[in-house]
Order: C-alpha cells, then structure tokens, then sequence
C-alpha cells in the first residue's frame, strides 16, 4: 500500500519561517517534519510514497531524494496549478495502489495506522477519515456519525452545545482508488467541501475512525511553539535526537562544545556542532539547531533556533523563532520571529 503525502501548500501562516520554505519541511525538534512523516509511516509498514509537491518542490525533492536512503520508495506528483486536496489526490491516480493513504503533511500527528487499516478493511466502504477529538468544537467542521461509525454530514464551525460531536477530521484517509471516479481531473478540488460530501449523498460508505494520540495543526507560530513545549515535554513522543544528560530533560547532540559556568535549566535540545560560551544561561524550553554558535553570557528561554544561527554575545532572547542562519548582535528580544531574505529560484 502507498503512503500520498500532500506537501504542495504555502504556509501562509508560518511566516517567516516559511517565507522560502514548504510548510511540512519547517523544522521540527531539528529535523524537517516531512521526513519525521516518512520515517513514522515508515515504522508502521509503509514502503512506498508518493509525495504531491508544487511550491518549493526541489527543497523537497533534494532532501528527500528517491528514498533509498531511508530504505523506501518515493515517487513525486507536481501540481503545476494549487488543485486543492482532492484535486492533487486525482493528480496522483497514476502513481498510487487500489488502496492508498493519504496524509496532509503539514498535520503533526502519531497514528496507529494498522488499527485504522483494520477498520477500513471491515466496513468495506470507499473512503475512511481519521478524527481526532478536540475540547471545543466551534472552531473546527465536526461529523456526524451513525452507530456504525459511518459519517452522515459535517457540520461547520457549530456552537459548542449545539455540536453532534467532538470529533473533526484530522487531515489523514484511508481510499479505495473508485473513491477518485467522484474528482473532475485538472480542476481544484477540495476533497472536505466538495468530494466526501459527494461521496456520503451517492452512498459510497464514508466512515470515521477516531486515532486518538498527538494530533496538531502548527498552522500558527503559537503552535508551533506550542508544539516544541510538547515535544520536550514529552508529550508529543516523537524521536529526539541526541543523548539525554543525567540531568533529566537536557539533550545533548554530537560534538557540542560547552563553555565555563554555561547552566542548562530543563528542558532543553541542543543539536550537533552547537557552541555554546562560557557563563550562557539556556532554558527553559530551548531548541538550538544544528550547527549554531552561542555567545557568551546569552541568555536563551523559550525559544527555537533552526540550524546554523549565531548569537552574539550577552544577547537575551525569550519566546522567540529564528530561522536558519539567522544572526543576532547583543540585543534583548521577546517574541521575536525572524528569517533571512533569500533570493531563490523558483521552478
């Protein structure tokens, strides 16, 4: 079975961050999500993907290659044109299996997919969407659901009190390639708004299964910091990399060079090649990507570095998002979220 994994969008809202830069190949715990995607699915059986690809792509496609290195196959399907999320499915007919998965990319997210596989197996229908449970419904479009598990209608955005459910869709399906007969080929096609609904009115057997686990949208910087707290907390168990100190919840990458007097308040992840010098105060909540250079006597809580930053000596930065090889001089910042200006080539 094969594993189409929607990277084509803009991440509009992480900017930016993502300013040059698709929005699943955003760093995550110093590592580009897309790939912590690979190797999770990968984990769960999966040995062949496709990956829909459109802004950026040969970021993707460089990182990635054709997946040997990760003892996979992986096919891509470029959009010349945005074409939604069942356009892009369509797009990909010709490269995906009678029974596919598809993943929207930029969804954090842990699934016990052989659990999901099982119940859509069972029920025997066209189409299953994984849910997950939110505490307040409003702000999402929630289903409605038969006994059975099958959807009979989403609801958007509802009242709290006025809600069928909990349960919204959590951007990851299970399909029968006779699913696609439904999608127009060529045109934008958002498979939540137009083709499930479709798919529900002609009786082709919509159902739901809750996954349960770590599920977020990093849509918003907040999110995403949100979403790296989680990670160090553990919360969100996703691999990290590096060795775990004695000193519970401080990890350590390889050839990390710590300076006199430097005090880690947990938790903390430093990647490889990191410097740090002498009496720098780092944590709480602090990600320091690979290949950075800290300075002297900074002072660094709640915030992100990607890799190759440079901070200067007696800077103090606290909740702030810096991109890669971003260079900061000896300021106080808070809230900061900064990328460098690239001239890139776009294809």
């Amino acid at each position: 079975m094969k594993a189409l994994l929607l990277a084509g969008g803009l991440g509009t809202r992480l900017r930016p961050l993502t300013e040059h830069l698709p929005k699943p190949m955003a760093l995550v715990g110093n590592r580009p999500w897309l790939e912590h995607l690979l190797l999770h699915y990968k984990e769960q059986g999966v040995q062949e993907f496709v990956i829909a690809v459109k802004h950026y792509r040969e970021l993707i496609e460089s990182y990635l290659g054709d997946g040997s290195k990760y003892g996979v196959r992986i096919d891509y399907s470029v959009e010349k044109e945005l074409l939604g999320t069942a356009g892009a499915i369509k797009n990909a007919e010709h490269l995906l299996s009678d029974r596919f998965i598809v993943v929207n990319a930029d969804i954090i997210h842990q699934v016990n997919l052989a659990a999901a596989l099982r119940y859509h197996e069972k029920h025997g229908g066209a189409a299953t969407i994984c849910l997950t449970e939110v505490d307040d419904p409003s702000h999402y479009g929630v289903v409605e659901q038969t006994d059975n598990g099958q959807i009979v209608r989403f609801i958007e955005k509802p009242k709290k009190e006025e809600a069928p459910s909990n349960r919204i869709n959590a951007g990851i399906y299970i399909m029968e390639r006779r699913a696609l007969d439904y999608v127009p080929a060529g045109k934008a096609v958002s498979i939540e708004k137009e083709t499930f609904p479709l798919l529900i009115a002609e009786n082709s057997g919509v159902y739901g299964h809750p996954i349960g686990g770590y599920w977020m949208d990093m849509g918003t910087k907040e999110r995403y910091r949100q979403l790296h707290w989680d990670l160090l907390d553990r919360r969100f168990p996703v691999r990290i990399d590096g060795k775990e100190m004695e000193d519970k919840g401080i990890w350590l990458g390889e050839n990390v060079r710590v300076g006199q007097g430097v005090l880690f308040v947990p938790p903390v992840m430093i990647g490889d090649d990191v410097s740090i010098g002498d009496r720098a105060i780092i944590g709480p909540y602090a990600v320091v990507g690979n290949g950075s250079r800290i300075g002297k006597q900074v002072r660094l809580s709640n915030s992100i570095l990607w890799d190759r930053c440079k901070i200067r000596a007696g800077a103090q930065l606290n909740a702030c998002i810096f991109g890669s090889a971003m260079q900061v001089g000896p300021h106080i910042l808070h809230e900061a979220v900064c990328n460098r200006i690239l001239e890139v080539q776009r294809r």
